[in-house]
């Protein structure tokens, strides 16, 4: 397409609109913000984005997906009670709000009525944040261009966010009500504060740091993972193999950490070379292994009787 000879457009994210085309010309606006699902090509010129997400881009927003999930599992694990029947009915109910929210969120983004997605491709830290990017060709006048270059990895986890919100106001209050026996009438709603607290802050989080999320979140699910379940096992004193076959909830905590374990490490080698990546998975069990083999060794008061006795 011929180009017009115009005056330079200033700024790292500010571009000219397609006005009209005419064969193989095309007339441009004025330099400015492009328009929501489009971002500057290499001529500041606004293009409609027409890729679709990476599997690196799926694994950001799988990752963003789950948090909410396992924090209503956390919540609800931890104000339910050792002898509340009700936990496991109200983490199904959290599993399915959440995926509800998933679904619906994926039907109404570009192509709307599609599992697919519309989307730009990130190039660089600073797509996540063009409203830095601003330019001041006078230093007096600032030319906003602030737009969504990542379109729509940044905003598509804010609806998300906002649908596990209301389905979680619809359904969860109506299923506590009915099925949390053994909890205390203040004791009962407590997970659904504890999300009314977190949301914000997920959001807040996203809003301030997607873009570090984006790059770092396969270190942040692999560091996690180990802290978490060291935690737990120590927590829960388990120190052999039939300490977990006893108890079937231990088992199932701890194939969730080695599930989280291998979506970091996918997350972190994207499976580009399968022969050299696959063979990384076999390390997912290798720190619960090595906690149980070497737990007994650093009981403490098994280190507290034996300096005792060299005493």
């Amino acid at each position: 397409a011929a180009v017009d000879i115009q005056p330079a457009c200033l700024g790292l994210y500010c571009g000219r609109t397609v006005l009209s085309v005419n064969g193989s010309v095309e007339t441009y606006g004025e330099c400015g913000v492009c328009p929501r699902g489009q971002r500057t090509d290499d001529n500041k010129i606004c293009r409609e984005c027409l890729g679709s997400p990476d599997r690196y881009d799926w694994l950001y927003l799988g990752f963003m997906a789950m948090l909410p999930l396992v924090l209503h599992w956390f919540f609800i694990e931890w104000y339910s009670g050792k002898k509340s029947s009700s936990a496991l009915l109200q983490h199904l109910t959290a599993l399915l709000e959440c995926s509800v929210a998933a679904v619906v969120t994926l039907l109404l983004s570009d192509p709307v009525g599609s599992l697919r997605i519309r989307s730009c491709s990130v190039k660089k830290l600073s797509d996540w944040y063009t409203m830095l990017y601003n330019p001041s060709p006078d230093y007096i006048t600032t030319v906003h261009c602030t737009h969504e270059a990542v379109y729509p990895l940044y905003t598509i986890v804010f609806i998300y966010y906002a649908f596990c919100l209301v389905l979680m106001m619809l359904l969860r209050p109506l299923l506590v009500k009915k099925i949390a026996c053994g909890l205390g009438r203040s004791d009962r709603f407590k997970s659904i504060y504890a999300a009314l607290y977190f949301f914000p802050i997920l959001t807040v989080l996203q809003a301030v740091g997607g873009g570090l999320l984006y790059y770092a979140f396969p270190y942040i699910i692999l560091v996690l993972s180990l802290v978490t379940l060291a935690v737990y096992m120590s927590a829960s004193e388990v120190e052999f193999f039939k300490d977990l076959l006893v108890r079937k909830k231990r088992l199932v905590v701890l194939f969730s950490h080695w599930l989280l374990h291998a979506y970091g490490i996918i997350s972190i080698s994207k499976l580009d070379k399968l022969e050299q990546d696959l063979p990384l998975l076999a390390l997912v069990p290798a720190p619960a292994l090595f906690y149980l083999m070497t737990a007994k060794y650093t009981e403490p008061s098994r280190i507290l009787s034996e300096g005792g006795n060299g005493h």
